[in-house]
């Protein structure tokens, strides 16, 4: 009985701390109503399988911008708007579009080349981490979701540049769209952030998240630290919720 129980705890609680080493975060601005994201958002879902998230950290963040051509993008976040805008204006760019790619904060528009990217994602890994996170979740009834964050900062860090952002990440979306540039396309999207908090203050802390009732229950906790007056992501973390539900 003893050892039921204890499997039944495990099965219900997962945790994860960020390795030495610097894992990229890969963000994807895209829209369902945009023609020219399918390509990006294919190849944003099969990265996990040259990638693993020990190495790279995939997110989709659905902008809303093109919502007028016609289709309203069900994932699309404002804050998502305005976050591009801030990693454009970091790369002294004027305009945002999409697909849109930024490699550790930095834009990085021939995100085609797989050989050059797999390169800058190698040279981000062999840099030393300059933040540690811990991540442990329980996954409650009515996808009611406590995740206990903890977060430390390497020495040469200022501590008042540093902020935490935690996110839902959710794969196997597929979506038949009526309107719009992609009108008649089925869409099939992976690494769609659902839930976005932040930024968040370092050290310790409990945060409530009820997850989204819609779609699959492929769900992944994703945590980043970064500098928000270099845009320098010091580092990322991913852990899978399958092994959280009860």
């Amino acid at each position: 009985m003893l050892t039921s129980l204890l499997a039944l705890a495990v099965a219900a609680t997962c945790a994860i701390t960020s390795p030495p080493h610097t894992v990229a975060l890969v963000e994807l601005y895209t829209s369902q109503g945009c023609s020219s994201c399918p390509p990006a958002d294919r190849w944003l879902s099969t990265l996990p399988s040259q990638m693993p998230a020990e190495r790279a950290v995939p997110l989709a963040l659905h902008v809303g911008y093109w919502d007028y051509i016609g289709w309203k993008d069900p994932f699309a976040k404002r804050e998502f708007n305005e976050r591009q805008r801030w990693l454009a204006a970091l790369n002294r760019n004027r305009t945002v579009y999409t697909p849109g790619v930024f490699l550790g904060a930095s834009e990085w528009p021939e995100w085609r080349d797989r050989s050059a990217f797999a390169e800058a994602v190698s040279r981000q890994n062999l840099q030393p981490a300059r933040a540690t996170i811990t991540l442990s979740a329980v996954v409650g009834d009515g996808g009611k979701l406590t995740v206990d964050a903890k977060t430390s900062l390497a020495r040469d860090v200022v501590p008042s540049d540093a902020q935490l952002v935690i996110a839902i990440k959710q794969n196997g979306h597929s979506t038949a769209v009526a309107r719009g540039e992609n009108r008649g396309e089925t869409l099939q999207n992976d690494h769609v952030v659902r839930v976005w908090l932040g930024p968040l203050p370092l050290g310790t802390g409990r945060h409530q998240i009820t997850l989204p009732s819609d779609g699959p229950r492929n769900f992944e906790l994703v945590a980043f630290v970064q500098d928000r007056s270099r845009g320098d992501v010091l580092q990322a973390v991913a852990l899978p919720l399958a092994a959280c539900l009860r």
